[in-house]
């Protein structure tokens, strides 16, 4: 990790129009799925997004790596705006981003061969049109995955989860990538599976030199991999801090709910503990609430001051960034976080 930015985030937004009408089409209404999410992300880090179902880390993976148009913000690839880029200028960006999907099956396409689909960024790109060549560069791909290079003209169905997901981390490290988004890589897998493609990743990123946004709901994978750690809620980050400092130090009342709900393998260090329950359910993206998103479930909201001024992304006691305007406290955190023993 060399402390400069890779990629830098500001003020990314993103909304899905919602129409109805079936002839003459009105917009009633928009899916706030991403609303002016800024952060930086260091050449050679991992960095964690995590959040709720729906809270929009996929929605900013895609955006990331263009795959989804902002509707406004910036994205700043090493000093270049690429955020409103044509596909003709997107082309030679798309060696340096590439994306390891949730579903290890669905993202391959079933009729092609393992060998095909690894090779297929080698002829999008032009980089090697001979067959015998292109071979070579692919089987040592499988081998260096961990795949068994013989088995080249195997469709995707013929292997098992762990084995397509393998196929998956190939196809996006053919190009030898910069950055890698990976969209909840592991949450189809079996746990033993999971460890060892997390490896896997961990060992690449140290060979290539990797930079990775890494995207779970895991708490605890997520604490095995990343350097860093931001915590998103409806659409925006509410908490940015070093993963150490997060689990032992959360100062947002929602990161502090996630962590609470985090199984402790020493009952002595879950004894005692008052688990944060959040209160009722997520509020609509469609209409999200005013102020801080976060105060309708919020067990130290203040009305007048929660549900009216939109609190900012700054730096709180310990060094965490966290908009909150009544952070949890050293004490609550002892009192409710089990990882803050650990």
């Amino acid at each position: 990790m060399t402390g400069e930015p890779l990629i830098q985030v500001r003020d990314l937004v993103k909304h899905f129009p919602l129409r109805s009408g079936v002839i003459f089409q009105r917009q009633v209404g928009a899916v706030q799925a991403v609303d002016g999410v800024s952060f930086d992300v260091l050449e050679g880090e991992t960095l964690g997004l995590v959040g709720e179902s729906g809270c929009g880390k996929s929605t900013t993976a895609r955006l990331l790596t263009r795959l989804l148009e902002p509707t406004s913000g910036e994205i700043i690839y090493r000093g270049n705006d690429i955020a409103h880029l044509n596909r003709r200028s997107l082309k030679p960006l798309r060696r340096d981003m590439q994306m390891i999907f949730q579903d290890p099956y669905s993202s391959l396409n079933p009729r092609k061969t393992v060998g095909s689909i690894i090779g297929e960024p080698f002829i999008i790109h032009g980089i090697e049109p001979d067959d015998d060549k292109r071979r070579k560069l692919v089987q040592a791909l499988m081998d260096q995955v961990g795949l068994n290079p013989e088995h080249y003209n195997r469709l995707p169905h013929e292997f098992s989860g762990g084995q397509r997901q393998r196929i998956g981390v190939a196809r996006a490290i053919a190009l030898k990538p910069k950055l890698v988004v990976a969209d909840e890589p592991v949450s189809a897998l079996d746990v033993s599976i999971q460890a060892q493609i997390l490896n896997l990743l961990r060992d690449l990123q140290r060979e290539l030199g990797l930079t990775i946004i890494f995207i779970a709901h895991d708490l605890s994978v997520v604490r095995h991999m990343c350097d860093r750690v931001a915590v998103m809620y409806l659409g925006k980050i509410v908490e940015l801090a070093d993963a150490d400092d997060l689990y032992a130090h959360p100062r947002h009342p929602y990161t502090g709910a996630l962590l609470s709900a985090v199984p402790v393998a020493d009952p002595a260090l879950a004894k005692g503990k008052q688990r944060q329950v959040l209160m009722g359910d997520v509020p609509s993206p469609t209409n999200p609430p005013k102020a801080c998103r976060f105060h309708t479930r919020c067990y130290k909201f203040v009305a007048g001051k929660c549900d009216v001024d939109y609190p900012e992304l700054e730096v709180k006691e310990g060094g965490n960034l966290a908009a909150c305007h009544f952070p949890l406290t050293d004490a609550e955190i002892a009192e409710r976080v089990p990882t803050a023993a650990a």
